[in-house]
């Protein structure tokens, strides 16, 4: 999948609240070839609204920025999975 990305120019970033070694162990089980960034004082989550109820874990939201920083899709629900070979399509 990351060379479908870097063919359109673009990369693909994971946010999550949990620490390093849990990112770590999440991403090497899910064969993630991407970087994980981890959010554990839920700065950028909240600013993605991807923290809609603090007490439970973050909400899987879906954006795309383009290359001027600006939004150009927000989805309120993705599967982490599925989403990044999804979205690349429309890029």
């Amino acid at each position: 999948m990351k060379a479908d990305y870097d063919k359109k120019g673009a990369v693909i970033l994971g946010v999550s609240f949990d620490s390093t070694d849990d990112n770590k162990k999440f991403a090497e089980k899910n064969h993630f070839n991407f970087p994980l960034i981890c959010d554990t004082d839920r700065t950028i989550g909240t600013a993605y609204g991807a923290n809609a109820d603090p007490q439970k874990g973050a909400q899987r939201v879906g954006v795309v920025i383009d290359k001027d920083g600006k939004i150009k899709e927000w989805h309120e629900r993705v599967d982490a999975r599925a989403w990044p070979a999804e979205v690349v399509k429309t890029l």
